[in-house]
This record gives C-alpha cells, structure tokens and sequence, in this order.
C-alpha cells in the first residue's frame, strides 16, 4: 500500500507503481506522443505526459496532485499512448492504480463523482451478478448519483427492443474465484 508519508520520506508514488502495476515511469522521455493522441487530453486538467512528468519528480506536492486530478478519472484505457510510446510506458495500466490509490486515500478529484460512482456501481454488479446487468447497474449508478431522470425517455424504447432485461443471469461462481484470487493478491502485498 502507497503512503504520503511527511517529511523524511522514502518512497514515492513512480517507486510505488514498479511492483504494484510493473510500470516505470522513469522509462519516459517526455516526448509527448502520448498526449497528442489521448482523445480526452483535452479535458484532463494534466496532460498524459505531464502527469508522468509529475511522478518522475517524485516529490510529496506531485504525489498529491497526481492522485487528487481529474486525468486519472478520465482515462479511457483505450491504449492510444501505450500504441504511440516509443518506450512502451503502459499509462492506463498506471491509471488503474493510480485510480485505487486516489480512493483509498480519498484523494478523487470533486469532479469524478459520477465517474467514481460509475465505477463502483459496474464493480458491484459483476460481484453481485458474475456478469454485467444493466438494469441492476444503472439502478445503482442513479441512486448514488441522484440522477434519476436523466436518459428516462431511452429505457422504455431499450425495454421494448429486448436491449435491457428486467431479470439477471447469474454466473456467481466463477466471478467469485476471480475477486477471492484478487482478495489474496492483496493480501499477500500487504
């Protein structure tokens, strides 16, 4: 688990994420191809590679702003930069742990509320489900965002296309396996 620790520190978040997502991001040479072809560069408050930038500085302040920014929420994984990196720097393998390192510290940025929502929502109903029921995420998703009228009109036209089933199928018992396997993954690191 990453700490922010005071002063005195030891390690930092770019030491942090070699063992827990096998990524180095002093493998960066900030030539910025990775931001030019993110498509959503444009609404994250750092650039791709500046956020990478900001985890080679490896200072607390950095750490902080890396984990409490909005870019970690809005990557979406869609390997543009992985594709474009002449280094191979795998920045939504990052991302992901970045992402789990901003909620267990309670860093989330105020803007990713849906995200995050979102997020826990579709997690929640594989491990309820074993499969994604979008019945039973989007009931989730509203209730924890209190949007509830928005997309009303669409599911009446999706019920009646069979698009939504009011009923879910269960494949619990191998999804089971998969979060016990990740439950002692995290033990173990501990």
């Amino acid at each position: 688990m990453f700490e922010i620790p005071a002063r005195g520190r030891t390690s930092s978040l770019a030491d942090y994420l070699v063992p827990a997502s096998g990524i180095s991001v002093q493998r960066c040479y900030q030539c910025g191809k990775c931001s030019a072809g993110c498509p959503a560069a444009a609404a994250m408050d750092f650039a791709p590679s500046v956020l990478l930038r900001m985890l080679q500085t490896k200072t607390i302040e950095a750490d902080r702003k890396v984990l409490s920014s909005y870019t970690i929420w809005l990557c979406l994984a869609c390997q543009t930069c992985v594709a474009r990196c002449p280094m191979e720097v795998d920045l939504p393998k990052a991302m992901d742990v970045l992402r789990a390192e901003s909620l267990r510290l309670k860093l989330v940025h105020s803007r990713a509320k849906d995200i995050v929502a979102f997020h826990t929502s579709f997690n929640n109903t594989i491990r309820r489900f074993g499969r994604l029921w979008e019945v039973g995420l989007i009931a989730e998703y509203k209730s924890r965002t209190r949007h509830f009228w928005q997309d009303v009109v669409v599911a009446p036209v999706m019920l009646r296309k069979g698009k939504l089933s009011l009923i879910p199928s269960f494949h619990k018992k191998f999804v089971d396996r998969i979060f016990s396997g990740l439950k002692k993954q995290k033990e173990h690191a501990v």
